[in-house]
């Protein structure tokens, strides 16, 4: 494949041809670049994580939020996290949490500054390769104020994109040194380094062996002999394959095999989260492929709509639109195809626009979006290419041509920049973000889902409940769905309306833990502990860590007497969950109803260690230290000191604390103290219509008296909970 002589006549001038220009020039498009992205992305240090994926990534990560450690390294360089290999990308995220916590500015800065060290870059290279500087500041500007850049920049799970681009310039910047002597081993290696780099961050890179080879075409000029006047590397032998020379070809043969291996730990890692074709037909995927090409284009020159997730359209508009799109891109693709001898820049833009695209276009769907802003991240640098060269050579010969071509320059940049501005607010928390996609998108059941989320999580459980339903309306087997409408049902009291909701969630996914889990729990507040029994026994089948069903199995052992077994779950749920006071809490309870007081109180102090506020645990050792039977264990003073804590906490409130205060009291002989106490905690559980406790309160106040103080061979604390759940 060897350039027409015409070439001479268009073609940009090379790295020697060029006028350098002044060092102080260079800087200041940099400075610009980065006051730009500032400008835009800067308003994220004061952003929240999203509730999609950032709790998978950072703050529900025990490994990222255990900071920056040795283990932590060799974790990430050993296990899949999030269905990616990406070393990298993890070990960034550990060192944002030692540096900042889970305060998340801090990892929405780290994001922005990466952006920003890229955009850089990408300027550099590319004045390197062109010797064109305002085309290149274009071009860099572009990709760094772009609408679509801000899902990539303002996610913090997007650092893995952020990330992987930074080492992706760092390549293209190596190659280019390559270039110029390509005889060097060193800098062939330094290229292969860099490129292993991008891989650990993000798989997607997987494109770069065939982006280089994009530019060895244009603007590197590789393909043709050198002449003494624009030589720009060493002479390339004439064999070739398909027109290309040959060792162009044979030196990115092991980039290629780098690329290879990427991909085969990328197809292990996604595993289980690769959506199967029975759920997106290969019709329907290879049909979106073209719209969404198409798609990106629209959204590149006109920038509106975006969305943090776009569903797949019905299927009679994926239809008419795959028609189109295909008639469209056939179209541009002759247009190149024309023109590409005397503008190289046509064929290299738009060949890396396509090429770039491949590796997450959607052949192999991790999630069910259609299409996602993220994706151009890399692919739009050839588009910008393509339209800035093509611009300053369609005006060559216009009167104030400079003039024009700089004030459009600085009026598309500055639209581009407030409309990134304006869209890079709505990712300022979850509510606000997929209501957002709601606005750009229509039949959105995800959105209306995660919307639904961040709303119930705000406590505003009949706007979620309102959402889950209108995301059943259009996806009515979407068993998260089901089983968080149960949920959000239960908080209001409708346990029926829940369990419906729950076994719906299970019609669809018989393997779904959670919603076994919480079946279990709706059951067990109905009084059905056998039915409640049987589902957590089938969610630690399909799930046998799941510390929390553990738990609340015990749990409904202990209300059928089986203390034993009971026993044996809670232990089961510490071995899992140190931390997890409440299991701890409940183990005591069941220690208590065995008689073994001295290790019913060990479990207590326990669960106080780690949850020192913790009112179950506060009220039950407080109970043992003033009634228990063993003259030994008891410690009227050390009972006070709880039971006065623990109604404090409550806000005076609570009948069976005050009644653990009462026992107290009397322990340390101060009757009277405690005669006022109860009474006063009669009076709230009769108003609670707590028949039970109202009559031991009744028997309690009777031996107070009498100058006794209250003595039980059992605890009769508050019972374990069903819900109860780790900190």
């Amino acid at each position: 494949m060897r350039q027409s002589r015409n070439l001479k006549t268009t073609k940009p001038k090379s790295i020697q041809e060029a006028k350098t220009p002044q060092v102080w020039q260079v800087l200041c498009v940099c400075a610009f670049l980065v006051l730009a992205v500032l400008a835009v992305f800067g308003q994220t240090a004061y952003f929240d994580f999203v509730n999609y994926d950032d709790d998978l990534y950072v703050y529900a990560n025990a490994k990222v939020t255990s900071g920056l450690t040795l283990q932590g390294i060799a974790w990430a360089f050993t296990h899949v996290a999030c269905n990616f290999y990406h070393p990298l990308t993890m070990i960034s995220l550990m060192l944002d949490d030692q540096l900042h916590g889970l305060h998340p500015g801090g990892y929405h800065i780290t994001n922005v500054l990466i952006h920003a060290a890229s955009a850089v870059l990408l300027l550099l290279i590319v004045r390197q390769m062109t010797g064109a500087l305002w085309r290149s500041a274009f071009v860099a500007a572009v990709f760094a104020i772009h609408p679509l850049r801000v899902e990539s920049v303002a996610w913090v799970t997007e650092r893995k994109d952020v990330l992987g681009t930074f080492f992706f310039m760092l390549t293209l910047g190596a190659y280019v040194r390559y270039v110029r002597r390509p005889n060097s081993l060193g800098r062939y290696l330094m290229v292969a380094v860099f490129f292993v780099l991008d891989l650990l961050c993000k798989p997607t890179a997987l494109a770069l062996p065939f982006a280089l080879l994009l530019l060895d075409y244009w603007p590197l000029n590789r393909f043709a002999p050198p002449t003494p006047a624009r030589a720009t590397a060493a002479p390339i032998p004439q064999a070739a394959y398909f027109g290309i020379p040959r060792r162009l070809i044979l030196e990115k043969i092991p980039l290629v095999a780098l690329a290879m291996v990427a991909s085969v730990a990328t197809y292990f890692a996604q595993g289980k989260a690769v959506v199967p074709i029975a759920e997106i037909p290969m019709a329907w995927r290879i049909g979106n492929i073209f719209i969404s090409y198409v798609a990106y284009l629209r959204q590149m020159v006109w920038p509106t709509g975006l969305a943090i997730y776009y569903p797949y359209p019905e299927k009679s508009q994926l239809l008419w639109e795959t028609a189109l799109a295909f008639v469209l891109l056939a179209v541009l693709s002759g247009g190149v195809l024309a023109h590409w001898r005397r503008h190289p820049w046509f064929l290299v833009g738009w060949v890396w626009y396509l090429g770039m695209l491949v590796p997450v276009i959607g052949i192999v769907a991790v999630n069910p979006s259609a299409h996602g802003d993220r994706n151009t991240y890399l692919p739009q640098i050839g588009l910008s290419v393509l339209l800035t060269w093509a611009a300053a050579d369609w005006s060559a010969g216009w009167k104030h041509r400079r003039a024009v071509l700089g004030g459009l320059m600085v009026l598309a940049v500055g639209a581009l920049m407030v409309c990134a501005r304006k869209q890079t607010s709505y990712w300022r928390d979850s509510k606000s973000l997929w209501t957002r996609a709601l606005a750009c998108t229509a039949a959105n059941s995800f959105a209306h889902y995660n919307l639904a989320v961040a709303l119930y999580q705000d406590g505003e459980t009949e706007e979620a409940i309102t959402n889950y339903n209108q995301a059943l309306e259009t996806k009515p087997d979407f068993a998260e769905a089901h089983n968080n409408l149960g949920s959000a049902l239960e908080q209001k009291g409708d346990l029926e309306g829940a369990i419906l909701q729950y076994r719906q969630a299970l019609e669809t996914q018989p393997d779904f833990a959670e919603a076994h889990y919480n079946l279990g729990n709706a059951l067990y507040l109905k009084g059905r502990s056998e039915e409640a029994i049987a589902h957590y026994k089938l969610a630690l089948e399909i799930k046998p860590d799941y510390a929390e069903a553990h738990n609340n199995l015990g749990n409904a052992l202990f209300r059928n007497g089986d203390l034993e077994q009971a026993i044996a779950q809670y232990k089961k749920t510490l071995e899992l969950h140190p931390g997890y006071g409440g299991a701890l809490n409940n183990l005591g309870a069941a220690y208590t109803q065995l008689g073994r007081a001295s290790e019913a109180m060990g479990a207590y102090r326990k669960a106080l260690d780690l949850q020192p506020e913790n009112t179950d645990a506060l009220n039950n050792l407080a109970w043992a230290l003033a009634a228990c039977p063993q003259a030994a264990l008891r410690d009227g003073a050390a009972a006070l000191v709880l039971a006065k804590k623990g109604v404090q906490l409550t806000g005076d409130k609570n009948p069976l604390l005050l009644r653990t205060l009462a026992a107290a009291y009397a322990e340390t002989g101060s009757y009277q103290e405690a005669i006022v106490t109860a009474r006063r905690a009669l009076e709230l559980a009769a108003a609670r219509k707590n028949d039970t406790l109202a009559a031991t309160l009744q028997k309690e106040i009777k031996l107070y008296e009498a100058g006794m103080p209250a003595r039980e061979s059992g605890i009769e604390g508050r019972a374990p909970t069903a819900r109860d759940a780790p900190p």
